[in-house]
């Protein structure tokens, strides 16, 4: 039974970027429900959090952020979009913005590499791949130069 959407929410899904827009305005409100009207209701879905181990399938996914949203909501803004389309299928790869609290009360910026996958489902579009790395201010700033490492 595919997931509808909580009372108020529209559920995006006629492109990649409007569905990862849903993805991040749930990030950012902290709601559970309408995150996961944004994955693929399948299996092999995976999700990787900054440091984190490799979370396959809904119900671990749904878990996992339940956790993350118990200590509040997640005050990230999507930067550098870089994007890959083809026939039924998208990748977004971009730097993730998130602005919290310091100490003595200032604000520090953490850089957050993520890598989006979706693919057409009948349903309309859904993720079933995201992948975020601790980044760097100069992975950030800099976009374009070459990379510091290789694997």
């Amino acid at each position: 039974m595919p997931r509808q959407p909580p009372p108020g929410a529209t559920l995006a899904g006629n492109s990649p970027d409007e569905l990862e827009a849903q993805f991040y305005e749930a990030l950012q409100r902290g709601d559970l429900d309408l995150m996961m009207t944004v994955w693929a209701d399948d299996d092999e879905i995976v999700c990787v959090h900054p440091g984190g181990g490799r979370v396959v399938g809904s119900a671990a996914i749904r878990a996992s952020f339940a956790a993350i949203f118990a200590n509040g909501t997640v005050p990230v803004q999507p930067e550098q979009v870089h994007r890959l389309q083809w026939l039924g299928g998208a990748m977004h790869h971009l730097v993730e913005r998130i602005e919290v609290a310091g100490e003595g009360g200032g604000r520090q910026t953490a850089w957050v590499l993520a890598t989006n996958v979706y693919v057409k489902a009948p349903q309309g579009w859904r993720m079933v791949a995201h992948h975020a790395s601790p980044g760097t201010l100069q992975e950030a700033a800099a976009p374009g130069d070459a990379p510091a490492t290789l694997h």
